[in-house]
């Protein structure tokens, strides 16, 4: 039957899985860090997944398409209820799949008596700073995903020191922080921009606003990405 259905743009889509947690059907799931139709007669065309997308990768299509089969998605949410009463089951954004990250044991050597805050000026938050902030002016930029500092021990001595620290998280914030950064890039004298962020997709989110901030500015800006493991280390 040629039927309204959801459409999704690989190449648009940053691999955050918001759509899959908010689509209550189970008809969108996480592959290979992208989201994807699982099945088409779990989708009820009614969108509620498209609000939630931040990139705009979700769009309506109509075509030929297996109609929408209330009792298949009640029997899938029943034995995915069965699966999680055994096991932990997670259908969404890798980067919340629940795990222990082992620690080693502290030694007399290793305990610092001591840790000075690099944090230069408040707010730190991208959705409350302002973008003329006199702090701004002659500043190398700190854009770094709100995890990082509880990831990365070193964080303020490696990163932090001598630069304007901004945070964020492209998916709990749910917007998108390229035009804010625009403007902060464009009204002020930023002499570096430097990107930290976590290992899992969700987190391209904020690589990518930085990087099209840096593109609409119109200014040739030193810049580089840095991504954090979930187990602590700097992979690159």
């Amino acid at each position: 039957m040629i039927r309204k259905i959801i459409q999704i743009n690989e190449e648009k889509c940053n691999g955050c899985g918001a759509c899959a947690e908010a689509c209550h059907e189970g008809a969108i799931g996480m592959v290979n860090g992208k989201a994807k139709l699982l099945r088409d007669d779990y989708c009820d065309g009614l969108g509620d997944c498209l609000p939630t997308c931040p990139t705009g990768a979700i769009s309506f299509v109509e075509r030929e398409a297996a109609a929408y089969d209330e009792k298949a998605v009640q029997e899938n949410m029943r034995k995915k209820a069965g699966q999680n009463h055994t096991a932990v089951f997670h259908s969404g954004c890798p980067g919340s799949r629940v795990q222990r990250i082992p620690q080693p044991k502290k030694t007399a050597s290793s305990i610092q008596t001591q840790v000075d805050s690099q944090l230069g000026q408040w707010p730190c938050q991208i959705k409350l700073v302002p973008v003329n902030a006199p702090y701004f002016d002659n500043a190398k930029l700190l854009i770094a995903a709100d995890c990082c500092a509880y990831a990365y021990a070193r964080m303020h001595d490696e990163f932090m020191r001598g630069k304007i620290t901004i945070i964020g998280c492209p998916k709990l914030d749910n917007i998108d922080y390229s035009e804010k950064l625009t403007q902060i890039i464009q009204n002020n004298n930023v002499q570096s921009v430097t990107i930290v962020r976590m290992e899992v997709p969700c987190c391209g989110g904020l690589e990518l606003a930085t990087k099209k901030a840096l593109q609409a500015s119109g200014k040739f800006i030193p810049w580089q990405v840095v991504t954090i493991s979930i187990d602590g280390k700097v992979l690159d």
